[in-house]
């Protein structure tokens, strides 16, 4: 391949890729194959990404979306980092499963959260996209989870139809667009008088930090290249961040044999980034293939933050 002798700009947001849920599910099933072997069953996909999905595959890990597609019911079955509902966990047990929980962390807080707000019974109104695991597993902890008010946008927000004094408290996807998540917020907040909102401290660190990054990267990035899979909300919420903040271009793709090296060509100044659920290998993957047809890079790393935090199995 002969080398293209254009300068370009490659841009690093860090941080990128895997955060701490992801990698302490992805260890907890990795853990679960070396102390009971193969077969594993995992109920979704554990996290939303192509490659991590088929690799576990290959180790013999089994996923399926219903027990009923369970073979032999002595094996273990993990939950996915997105959680599951209360029912699925009685389902569980009325079947004798040996179940692993790998749910985030962090959306065990917004499970306990919006368990409180009905136990006060408050109005609840849950931010984010109604047929998301994340948002299903979320519901799924409440009694009474068809009285909840599901939006997804502003003009939901201006749409409901509830007193202006009703006692309300929302819960929120941990992995929407942080800017979204707050106009829809100030929308609430103007209305009701008298609405609770998740604490700071319980936002996805993860999905503030990588946003903020793709933000500040694509101040000068014509072209962003985000390193995902197309059913991951994280991810496509990165490609959406970085056109809304000044990106030409965002392409989201699962690995360098998605990359269009025509158009790319045109762009001098390139940003990339990765999702909450792609492993970092990919991203150098990518940086290979780019230094195979640039001849001249200059790779900047943009960090907006230092993340420190490890969830223990």
């Amino acid at each position: 391949m002969n080398k293209n002798s254009d300068c370009k700009n490659i841009f690093l947001a860090s941080p990128r890729g895997f955060c701490a849920g992801v990698k302490r599910a992805i260890a907890l099933v990795e853990q679960s194959l070396q102390d009971y072997g193969v077969p594993i069953y995992v109920r979704h996909e554990i996290v939303h990404n192509k490659h991590v999905v088929e690799s576990l595959k290959n180790k013999g890990i089994v996923f399926i979306e219903d027990f009923s597609e369970i073979k032999d019911i002595s094996r273990p079955v993990i939950i996915s980092a997105h959680g599951a509902g209360k029912n699925i966990f009685q389902e569980a047990q009325k079947l004798g499963l040996n179940l692993i929980d790998a749910t985030c962390p962090l959306v065990k807080k917004v499970h306990k959260q919006i368990e409180r707000y009905e136990q006060e019974h408050k109005k609840i109104i849950f931010i984010g996209q109604k047929e998301h695991p994340e948002t299903i597993g979320t519901l799924g902890q409440l009694n009474f989870p068809k009285q909840v008010d599901v939006i997804y946008s502003e003009e939901e927000a201006k749409a409901l139809q509830l007193p202006a004094d009703a006692d309300i408290g929302t819960v929120n996807q941990t992995t929407l667009s942080v800017n979204k998540l707050q106009k829809i917020t100030d929308i609430l907040r103007e209305r009701f008088g008298n609405l609770e909102t998740l604490n700071q401290n319980d936002i996805c660190y993860a999905t503030t930090h990588r946003q903020n990054a793709v933000k500040k990267v694509a101040e000068n990035a014509e072209l962003f290249i985000i390193i995902g899979s197309k059913n991951s909300s994280n991810s496509r919420q990165l490609q959406k961040c970085a056109l809304d903040c000044g990106a030409k271009q965002a392409w989201l793709v699962d690995d360098a044999s998605e990359i269009n090296w025509e158009e790319l060509s045109s762009y001098q100044n390139i940003g990339i980034s990765a999702g909450a659920s792609a492993p970092e290998h990919l991203v150098e993957e990518l940086l290979q293939e780019l230094k195979k047809h640039y001849e001249n890079l200059k790779i900047h790393d943009i960090i907006v933050a230092d993340e420190r935090v490890v969830f223990k199995i």
